[in-house]
């Protein structure tokens, strides 16, 4: 057979067994490139946007979004930029770390041997009272609609992590302690993330709308061991978007908004490291808004979820 004839248009000449196979790893490895392209939700200016190589290719402007969430950065991971973030424009961070205690070889300007020491890691480092290397979780989700389809890199900002459920709301660390304290893995249910419509920036809540069925489980932990995910949850965003070098900007006085959703910094959903719990709270203390208390309320109990999944 002629490789003319093997890709000849409506030959239809490949074996039923290789028609629906997907790119290995092998075989992007040796394309070259970016391979296929690192897909992610970006969620800049309070929008669900699809990212491929770093282009928006799509908008979901409805205030949720269901997901599966199929893989997780365990590590602390922090970004620094040494200028100012631009809206739109696609920079490698100056310096980061995957795991939150030493900059990435990869750094472009490592700006201490340990993150804990680093000048960057102290308040007042950024704008206003804030640090300028800051933290953010790294996630490889499905979408509900396509749990067969694409995975795609989801990098939360510190706000939409840390902190108590407040109101029925809960950021993504107090959701996978409610899910986990009952024995219910986050990987095993649709999850909806929603934006927090009382926040000034970009801060989503989550909660369980449904449990998986058993193929959709077993495609959800093959998709969570697949490839894609694990560079979803490994690379940062820049990575994701073929940025391999950073471009220094030159600071303004503007405030941009969406510099607290940096899409390459990561922190783990749980983590037992004093160090890391530390970080958190610090976290939560910058990024939390003036805001009246209000009595909280309590989550609800599994087996009033699982009531309203029966239903």
């Amino acid at each position: 057979m002629s490789e003319m004839t093997l890709f000849s248009k409506g030959g239809n000449t490949l074996p039923a067994h290789l028609k629906n196979l997907q790119l290995d790893a092998t075989t992007k490895a040796l394309m070259g490139g970016s391979g296929s392209g690192g897909k992610r939700i970006s969620i800049r200016g309070n929008v669900f946007r699809m990212m491929v190589d770093g282009k928006e290719i799509a908008q979901n402007e409805d205030r949720a979004m269901n997901i599966i969430v199929a893989a997780a950065n365990a590590n602390v991971s922090r970004t620094f930029y040494a200028g100012t973030y631009q809206e739109g424009q696609a920079t490698a961070p100056s310096c980061f770390s995957n795991d939150g205690i030493t900059p990435d070889i990869k750094s472009e300007q490592p700006q201490a041997s340990k993150c804990a020491s680093c000048a960057q890691n102290i308040k007042g480092s950024g704008q206003g009272d804030s640090r300028a290397c800051r933290f953010s979780q790294r996630l490889a989700v499905l979408l509900e609609n396509d749990i067969r389809g694409d995975v795609y890199q989801l990098t939360l900002p510190a706000q939409s992590i840390f902190g108590a459920a407040e109101n029925g709301k809960m950021p993504l660390q107090s959701y996978a302690k409610f899910l986990g304290s009952h024995g219910l893995p986050i990987t095993a249910v649709v999850t909806e993330m929603r934006f927090d419509t009382a926040s000034a920036t970009p801060r989503l809540t989550f909660k369980a709308v449904r449990p998986l069925n058993e193929e959709e489980l077993s495609m959800a932990q093959e998709k969570g061991q697949s490839t894609e995910a694990k560079l979803a949850i490994a690379a940062t965003a820049a990575q994701m978007d073929g940025v391999t070098k950073a471009e220094f900007i030159r600071p303004t006085e503007d405030t941009v908004t969406g510099i607290t959703m940096t899409p390459e910094m990561t922190h783990a959903i749980t983590s037992g490291r004093k160090e890391q719990r530390s970080a958190q709270a610090e976290a939560v203390e910058e990024t939390a808004e003036p805001t009246k208390r209000t009595k909280k309320a309590a989550p609800k109990d599994v087996a009033d979820i699982l009531d309203d999944w029966a239903e």
